[in-house]
């Protein structure tokens, strides 16, 4: 049988820690950043944890 291919933009999005959480970063950090408050920046660049209900589809994209 064949391997998987790894999901090119999935892989882009997701990691996975050594103990086996999935990762993934928050959105709203990319552009009109001047008017978003350093506060807000600052919570926004925090990784946060994959939502449970998710973990099992992502890691089958990224082959794992």
């Amino acid at each position: 049988m064949p391997k998987n291919k790894t999901h090119s933009g999935a892989k882009k999005r997701f990691r996975i820690t050594g103990s086996g959480k999935v990762m993934r970063e928050q959105a709203n950090k990319r552009h009109l950043l001047e008017h978003k408050s350093s506060r807000r920046k600052r919570r926004l660049s925090a990784d946060l944890v994959v939502s449970p209900a998710d973990v099992r589809k992502i890691k089958k994209l990224l082959g794992k």
